[in-house]
């Protein structure tokens, strides 16, 4: 399976700040042009969201995209957790003026941009480690020992159910990605060679289905977990993206994720996540 490749690194693969901002806006791009996706927007539909659009995501990818070549450079230069915040935020700030103050990509930005640092500290210190496993190493106990923001989406989760949600995936390297995300991705490839869109879809939902998702939690709480996560679990289940009518069964779990307005943001944060590894991690780029 390719994500193998993960453990075995050549530090030759040295990606630049300006490969890695590229990467991470094309992965942002295919995420919202992949479809059917449960609940989310797409360059077919809006999914659960009515303030939102397919646009909104494509100018917001291309907005943030330089920052993802300051977070690069700011792990080269060992930068402490504050200072990646800094340029967090101001690549929300870059997001929110595009979108007209749609948040489209606030946790893609935390997670992309710590990958991104990881990246560029790997080349400035020649370790052959995974990304995933630098963010843990160098930024983990900071991420995991700042307290959620109480007005947030997350902090409001955390209270009411416990989950720690994209803070803690973040802190301890990214499990789920490596765990479920990165080989659905392959899988869906190898269910259904030759169309890249249904391995997006199979990683999507297999996300889906294992995630405790901050986004579905906070829309539609337990039962709407419980329904997302069974829903997900059958169409895997079904044989994914293997299946013949795979793309009936998606957009049937489509339209009942919609007309409970649930929105797998964690799962479509995962998504891009996924692709960005492949793309930085498994291939010669230089």
């Amino acid at each position: 399976m390719k994500c193998a490749v993960l453990q075995a690194l050549d530090i030759s693969c040295a990606v630049s700040a300006d490969t890695v901002a590229q990467i991470a806006q094309d992965c942002l791009i295919d995420e919202v042009r992949t479809w059917p996706k449960p609940g989310l927007v797409s360059h077919v539909d809006t999914g659960s969201h009515t303030d939102m659009t397919a646009a909104h995501f494509e100018a917001s990818a291309r907005a943030i995209s330089p920052y993802f070549s300051d977070l690069y450079r700011a792990g080269e230069g060992n930068a402490d957790l504050s200072v990646l915040r800094k340029v967090g935020l101001a690549a929300e700030a870059a997001m929110l003026r595009v979108t007209g103050g749609v948040n489209t990509h606030r946790g893609a930005i935390w997670a992309l941009g710590l990958l991104s640092a990881a990246l560029g500290w790997r080349t400035s210190h020649s370790v052959a480690l995974p990304c995933c496993e630098v963010v843990q190493r160098v930024w983990g106990a900071a991420i995991l020992g700042t307290a959620q923001q109480a007005s947030s989406h997350g902090g409001i989760v955390h209270q009411r159910y416990g989950s720690g949600g994209a803070r803690v995936e973040a802190g301890l390297g990214f499990p789920f990605i490596r765990s479920i995300g990165l080989p659905a991705l392959q899988k869906g490839r190898d269910l259904c060679p030759g169309d890249e869109e249904a391995a997006r879809v199979q990683c999507c939902i297999a996300l889906i289905a294992r995630l405790e998702d901050t986004n579905i939690l906070y829309r539609g709480g337990i039962k709407g977990l419980a329904y997302a996560q069974t829903g997900a679990e059958m169409f895997l289940r079904r044989g994914g993206v293997g299946d013949p009518a795979w793309r009936k069964h998606a957009q049937a779990l489509h339209h009942g994720f919609v007309s409970r307005r649930l929105s797998p943001g964690g799962a479509a944060d995962g998504l891009a996540i996924s692709l960005f590894l492949e793309r930085t991690e498994n291939a010669r780029l230089h």
